[in-house]
Order: C-alpha cells, then sequence, then structure tokens
C-alpha cells in the first residue's frame, strides 16, 4: 500500500480524501494557489506545497506544476478529486511516466470515456441505447444552427470536455442555438482549455439517473446501485438521492450490468459513474461516463457502507476487489443537498466573501458510520445519521476563482421520507452568514410535494420555479407553532431585559401574560403561561407546549414544540425577530395587545424603485456590454454578460425600453447591485 498520497485537488472533494487515507494511515499532501493558503485542506495534510496564482489554469490545472509537488514531497500516488485534472488523460500519462500511481482509471478508458464525443460513439458500438444527436465537431455557430434543426428543436449544447454543467446549454431556436454555441464554446475553453462543442437531442421529461460502478485490474466489477440526481438548475445537480425513488429491481439490474459492461469494454480500473436519461417508461439512454469520482458519492456511501476513496486507493495499489455483485446490497435512503455560494433571490447568482458564521449541523452516524465506514449491525427503525463533506471554515473566504460549493450536506434514514424530515431539520439547523447561500431554496424543495411524492424530472425546478425563487412562506399548518415560538422566546428575552434594566431594589418589572404575535399578514393573540419546563401558550385559543434551553442572542433555536422538533434560526429584529425557518424568511412582531393596535395605523415603508436600473446580480467581470445609449430593447433582450466563478451569466430585458446611460465597459469589475445601464 501506498505510505504517501498527493491531493491535486482543492476544497472538499481534498478533505473528503484526506479523511479516508488517514484512516487508512496514508500520509497526504495538499497543493495550493495563493488564493488558498489558509484553506481547509491545506490544514488537514500532512504536507502542503504551494503551486502558483489563484486561477486555476495558473495553478489546479497545471500539470508541470503538480508533477513538480510529487516531486518535492515524494508522493507515490496521485487523487484527482473531480474537475480540474481528474479526467485529464495527459496527466495520467504524466504520472506514469514518472512512475507515480495514478488513483483512477488508466489512460486509455480516460481518452475513450472522458471524451463525450468519442463515449457516446463506443456505447452506440457496444449496443447501447444513446441519445440520437449530432456526434462530429462543430466549427461555428452557423452550423450548429443547422445541425440544429436537423436534429428538431429542443436541443442539448455541450462542450465535449465538460463536466459540471458548465458549457452546457438547452436552445429552443436558432437565435438561443446560435448563442448559446458560442457562450458553451467560451465557458469550455475557460474551464477546460478544450472548446469543442457537440449538440444532441434534448429529451423531454427525463430523468437524470447514474450508475456508480468500481471495477479493478483484474476484471473485477460491479454496479454499487444508483442516484437519482433530477433536481438540477442550468445542468448542475443540486440534490441529489439513492436510490431512485423511480427505477425497480429490473431496471435497476439491467442498467447495472449494462454500466459495468461498458466499464469492462474499454478496461476500466476504478470508480466510475454512468449517467443516462430515463423516460416515463423506464427506458433508458446512455448520457456520459465520468471516469472519476462523482460529487454526489456520498449518498451512495451510505446506503451500500462501501468508502469508495478507499476502494479507488486499493484498486490504484494493485489489489482485486473485495466484493463480488452479490456481496452489494442497498440499506436504507440517503439524501444529499449541495450548498452554494449564491443568492437563491437574485436568480442564483454567485455571491462571494467571509463567513462570518459557518456551524454545520453536527454529524453523527446510525446504520452507516461516520465518513463512509463500514456498517456496524443492521440499521433499525428511527435510526438516522447526518454528515457533512465541506471544505471551508467560520472566518475564511469564498473565493471567487472557483466552483462556489461550500458543503454538502447528507442524510440517511431507512426509508424516503425519513431522510427528507432529517435533511429539513439539518437544513434548519445549518448556520451560514457572511454570503448569499441557496439553504432556502433547498428547504423549499425538501418540502414540495412534488418532490416528497417522487414525481420529479431534470425540469423540476424550472416547471416549480419559472420565475426564479422568490422565498416561500411558513405553512399554514406551521403558523401557530411559530408563533408560540416566538411568544415564549420574547418572554424570555423580557425577562432578560428586566434583569438588566428594570430591577429597583428587589422588585423586577412585570412581564406580561397578553401578546400580539404578527407575521405574513396576520396576528394572533397568544397568552402565556411558564413553568421551569417551559411554557404553555395559547395561540388564538389553542394551547401548544413550548420547551427550549434558548437563550437570547443565540442565533439557533431549537425548541420542541407539543413535542415535535421545531428548529429556526433567530436573528434580532426591532419589535420582534427574525425568522428563518423551512426556506422562509420573515419578520416576526411581538407586541403587547396596545401596541399592536397602534401598529397598524401605521404606514407601510416602500422599497426604492429600481425598475429603470440594470443593477449587477452578482461580482464579476463585465465580459461584453450589447447595446448603447439611445438604443431600444425588447423584453428577453441580450444587454450584457457578466463572469463570475468560471460561468457566464447573461443579463436580459425584462421590459421593453430605451437605453439612456451606459455605466459599465468590458474589463470592468463590479459589486453587487452597482448600476450597468441605466433606463428613460
Amino acid at each position: 500500500m501506498f505510505k504517501k498520497i498527493l491531493i491535486a485537488n482543492r476544497g472538499e472533494i481534498a478533505c473528503r480524501v484526506i479523511k479516508t487515507a488517514r484512516k487508512m494511515g496514508i500520509a497526504t499532501v495538499a497543493v495550493h494557489s495563493d488564493a488558498d493558503a489558509k484553506a481547509l485542506h491545506v490544514q488537514m495534510a500532512d504536507e502542503a506545497v504551494h503551486i502558483g496564482p489563484p486561477p486555476a489554469n495558473q495553478s489546479y490545472i497545471v500539470i508541470d506544476r503538480i508533477m513538480e509537488a510529487i516531486k518535492a514531497t515524494g508522493a507515490e500516488a496521485v487523487h484527482p478529486g473531480y474537475g480540474f485534472l481528474s479526467e485529464n488523460s495527459k496527466f495520467a500519462e504524466a504520472l506514469e511516466a514518472e512512475g507515480v500511481a495514478f488513483v483512477g482509471p488508466p489512460k486509455g478508458a480516460i481518452e475513450a470515456m472522458g471524451d463525450k464525443i468519442t463515449s457516446k460513439k463506443i456505447a452506440a458500438e457496444a449496443g447501447v441505447s444513446t441519445v440520437p444527436g449530432y456526434m462530429g465537431l462543430i466549427e461555428d455557430a452557423d452550423e450548429a444552427v443547422k445541425i440544429s434543426n436537423q436534429i428538431g428543436y429542443p436541443v442539448m449544447i455541450k462542450a465535449s470536455a465538460g463536466g459540471g454543467g458548465k458549457g452546457m446549454r438547452i436552445a429552443w431556436t436558432d437565435d438561443e442555438a446560435r448563442e448559446g454555441f458560442q457562450s458553451s464554446k467560451n465557458e469550455a475553453a475557460n474551464s477546460f482549455g478544450d472548446d469543442r462543442i457537440f449538440i444532441e437531442k434534448f429529451v423531454t421529461q427525463p430523468r437524470h439517473i447514474e450508475i456508480q460502478v468500481l471495477c479493478d485490474k483484474h476484471g473485477g466489477g460491479v454496479y454499487l446501485g444508483e442516484r437519482e440526481c433530477s433536481i438540477q438548475r442550468r445542468n448542475q445537480k443540486v440534490i441529489e438521492e439513492a436510490p431512485s425513488p423511480f427505477l425497480d429491481a429490473a431496471t435497476r439490474q439491467a442498467m447495472g450490468e449494462q454500466a459495468v459492461a461498458l466499464a469492462h469494454a474499454v478496461d476500466y480500473a476504478s470508480a466510475g459513474t454512468v449517467e443516462f436519461i430515463v423516460d416515463g417508461a423506464r427506458n433508458f439512454y446512455f448520457l456520459e461516463m465520468n471516469t472519476r469520482l462523482q460529487v454526489e458519492h456520498p449518498v451512495t456511501e451510505l446506503i451500500t457502507g462501501v468508502d469508495l476513496v478507499e476502494q479507488m486507493i486499493r484498486v490504484a495499489a494493485g489489489e482485486r476487489l473485495a466484493m463480488t455483485q452479490d456481496d452489494v446490497t442497498l440499506t436504507g435512503w440517503a439524501m444529499e443537498s449541495r450548498l452554494y455560494a449564491e443568492d437563491p433571490y437574485r436568480g442564483f447568482l454567485p455571491s462571494i466573501g467571509r463567513l462570518t458564521r459557518y456551524r454545520p449541523p453536527a454529524e453523527r452516524a446510525a446504520g452507516p458510520l461516520l465518513d463512509t465506514g463500514k456498517w456496524q449491525g443492521e440499521a433499525t427503525a428511527g435510526e438516522t445519521a447526518v454528515r457533512n463533506d465541506t471544505g471551508v471554515y467560520e472566518g475564511g473566504e469564498i473565493s471567487m476563482y472557483y466552483d462556489p460549493m461550500i458543503a454538502k450536506l447528507c442524510t440517511w434514514g431507512p426509508d424516503r421520507l425519513t431522510a427528507i424530515e432529517e435533511m429539513r431539520i439539518a437544513l434548519d439547523s445549518f448556520e451560514v452568514e457572511g454570503i448569499g447561500h441557496n439553504i432556502p431554496f433547498l428547504s423549499a424543495v425538501m418540502d414540495h410535494p412534488r418532490f416528497v411524492s417522487g414525481e420529479i424530472t431534470t425540469a423540476f425546478i424550472a416547471e416549480e420555479y419559472p420565475d426564479g425563487f422568490e422565498g416561500v412562506a411558513i405553512p399554514d399548518e406551521d403558523v401557530p407553532r411559530v408563533a408560540a415560538a416566538c411568544a415564549a422566546m420574547h418572554r424570555v428575552a423580557e425577562i432578560r431585559r428586566t434583569r438588566v434594566t428594570g430591577r429597583m431594589g428587589n422588585h423586577e418589572r412585570h412581564v406580561g401574560e397578553d401578546w400580539v404575535v404578527s407575521f405574513q399578514g396576520r396576528d394572533l393573540e397568544t397568552r402565556i403561561s411558564a413553568d421551569r419546563q417551559g411554557a404553555t401558550v395559547s395561540v388564538d385559543g389553542k394551547s401548544h407546549r413550548v420547551e427550549s434551553a434558548w437563550t437570547p442572542g443565540q442565533p439557533l433555536a431549537v425548541l420542541q414544540v407539543d413535542g415535535t422538533p421545531l428548529v429556526l434560526k433567530v436573528g434580532k429584529s426591532t419589535g420582534g425577530f427574525r425568522i428563518r425557518h423551512r426556506g422562509a424568511d420573515v419578520r416576526v412582531f411581538v407586541r403587547s395587545p396596545r401596541q399592536a393596535d397602534l401598529a397598524r395605523l401605521m404606514p407601510e415603508k416602500l422599497p426604492p424603485d429600481t425598475s429603470r436600473m440594470l443593477l449587477c446580480p452578482m461580482p464579476g467581470l463585465v465580459v461584453k456590454i450589447d447595446v448603447e445609449v439611445g438604443q431600444e430593447v425588447q423584453e428577453g433582450q441580450a444587454l450584457c454578460t457578466v463572469e463570475a466563478m468560471k460561468m457566464e451569466n447573461i443579463l436580459r430585458a425584462e421590459r421593453k425600453a430605451v437605453v439612456s446611460k451606459v455605466n459599465a465597459a468590458p474589463g470592468d469589475s463590479l459589486a453587487v447591485d452597482d448600476v450597468i445601464l441605466e433606463f428613460e
């Protein structure tokens, strides 16, 4: 077995690999750019080597820099994680030339399957069903439009070397095909150094289901079930689960056997993923094979008890798989939510800055061990687990140079509904401040009836949130429980204030029992009767029992209301609290009956009018301005392009207008809410 491994990556996946290497007694080497000098993976590793400036194309994807780090540290093997050099055959070749083991598949398998065009041709030759498309290289936008018409709209424009949703566009018209081709080409060149593009038919009402395979160098191979990855935004996976709520045993077996056969066809050896589109009749079509570890691998680990990183390392060291297909069992259900530094209220655009507060929920194991260990006996009803794979820490910075992922939050339970409920509580308990993040959106999805039912497709987000995410309200059935909790917390805060400011001799100012809790347009009359264990709160005549150890100033309130958990993020607000719960973000007022009567007479303060301005929705770099002063623009017309976190974002006109002023130019670096354009 290896004595020292270098991880040619950063962030949470580097931390993930380090955990398993440490468990195996293997020393680790981290590499880092200037921007990552204080990153968590650098702190966790046994050694760290600086490899260059912040841009990935000057550090993390420069093969020579990685090779120098290997030589300097004497690393015997390299785990590439995902992204960066993980599917770069030239990197695998360079390692082989130096006698360094690549913790991944052979160079030939990377070349065969890592390129989407080549992999589809091989799959077709192997008898695998593939989606109709044009597998040749496309020279320009005119040819892209011609091919799109031949295939028939809608089409998917994809980067041949792409991954992680980058370099992908869906086009429904000639204009979108032309525009999408150029954007995909630019993103592919910037992210992968390869701007080749291909086009395929976009299958409507599809599910994205992938099979995890694991093969050794001795002809052994197994599949470890499937992952449902249909909850996507801009082709970027957001929520994954294992197993899929849609597959039956026969389809699972057929997909798994086909995936393993394809892996054997290219002499694959390592962990890999074969992705399929599955239609409503459970017909499945090969999309691509990812010749690396997937972001969503934890959910497979949680239902199988197999540490995929450990298996990759053992295969790279020449060991045979210690399992056969008969040894693989799927136990329980696992959910994964990807926490991104992006603002869901601004079209999910990237957010950068310092994490002023970062407190994940406590990890715990039940059934599967924490950090992908082995099963300890059988999982029993009521057992649940929480796992958080992360590469950041409180006080650290989210950089504009890399992927905006903060963490991968996973829950496990004996069944799907339990796993969902555990994810709801875990998301409510996850404290992230200082940047925009997508926790409210993830929470909203977990409560969405269509998601809970399992009736989902890759169009779920587009169909259910066609105008973007504008927040959600606390469900009507939860309003009385939240009101009771807020009234009880207000009473605790009032008692604290009387002890600090209201003491007169041995007497304290009386804290009232009657309060009006107001939020979401409702005024709820409450009466509190407190005791040493908690309080009984009457809300509009119905009693609720509230118990909690919350004290004023704590940003997280973990309560029991009527015997069931209620987790609230609590912020300061004049006359009450800012409460965040299950994706809702509301201001709650707690007033005396007299104060509530007077508050109803107060006029509402309206926000400033910015309808005649185009504001920059995230920090980024202006790539181009598409309009000029005096030009009339139409609804949906492209106004400018801003690049952030390796993604090009086209900002469009919301309505017909005339440009009166242009305040930015290509190359300008903008902050959030900087005014780019003004309109008459």
